[in-house]
């Protein structure tokens, strides 16, 4: 009897751990849509020495959504988008440490490898746009798959994936690329989002100013920004954003650090500003996106 049970808690242990495994899903079975001509060398790893703990992807040729579902899901999902400059995927702290602790709260985590370097150093974020609104229309396909709610699926992302992030808030139908009705939808548009230290939103030279292309309306997803005021990418990016939601009555929520700088992700600085997550969640929950618990 007991060798039997040993056999049944190791099976249910080996049955949990298959379980959790990670999902991954090409967007573009067929192949990405790229430029006639456009060639890139295989995707590799940037490795610094010494080392700052960083992972860093590039040459991304292949995009694809990796779904990491919590143990106990509420329904809610973020499909989560690393920074990078659109150069570089900062792959582990702006991206599946994320999605780790999404899980913690039951959130299903979706990280998005989208497509880098930027192939139009006048449009960084088009080809990474496509990818996100590809993605988004694969999660509302296969959601009831997946256990998740496909009106409350929101966004998160950092510096160039958080200008991504509100890219796809507020350009999530316009399409640079013929639509495939099996893994399209009408509305990509994410349910929420929530920048963080968002960069390309301002001038550098005039950070008191947003740059053209970022309209609000009322249909706008609601968000909540997060950012560093001692960063090197303004804060008043988030700010400005902000005043622009305000400003249309949507629901919104602001946190401005005095410190923590640019790119601090899931890393600990041993300031306030280590929080940010758990605000974020506490904000996802005020919004009644996390189901009823």
């Amino acid at each position: 009897m007991k060798l039997f049970s040993a056999l049944i808690a190791l099976f249910a242990i080996s049955a949990s751990v298959w379980a959790a495994e990670p999902i991954e899903v090409k967007l573009w079975p067929s192949g990405a849509p790229e430029k006639p001509g456009f060639k890139s060398e295989p995707e590799k790893k940037i490795v610094k020495e010494p080392s700052d703990g960083v992972v860093r992807l590039t040459n991304v040729t292949e995009p694809m959504i990796t779904i990491f579902k919590p143990e106990k899901p509420n329904g809610a999902a973020v499909l989560v988008c690393p920074g990078g400059g659109y150069s570089i995927l900062a792959y582990e702290h702006e991206g599946s440490q994320v999605c780790d602790y999404l899980n913690t709260i039951g959130v299903t985590g979706v990280l998005l490898k989208y497509r880098v370097p930027r192939r139009d150093p006048n449009d960084p974020s088009r080809e990474p746009l496509q990818d996100a609104q590809r993605a988004m229309g694969i999660l509302r396909h296969r959601a009831a798959e997946w256990g998740i709610d496909p009106q409350r699926i929101g966004v998160l992302g950092f510096s160039a994936g958080g200008h991504l992030t509100v890219m796809l808030s507020l350009h999530a139908n316009e399409r640079t690329y013929t639509p495939d009705p099996a893994l399209d939808v009408d509305d990509a548009t994410p349910n929420f989002a929530i920048p963080v230290y968002p960069a390309y939103l301002v001038d550098k030279k005039d950070a008191y100013q947003l740059l053209p292309g970022f309209p609000v309306t009322k249909k706008s997803p609601p968000m909540c920004f997060v950012h560093a005021s001692d960063d090197s990418w303004s804060a008043t990016a988030s700010a400005l954003l902000y005043m622009e939601y305000k400003k249309q009555g949507i629901d919104c929520e602001l946190h401005i650090y005095a410190k923590g700088g640019h790119g601090f992700g899931m890393k600990k600085k041993g300031l306030p500003v280590d929080d940010w997550s758990v605000r974020a969640g506490e904000w996802m929950r005020s919004m009644g996106l996390l189901g009823k618990e």
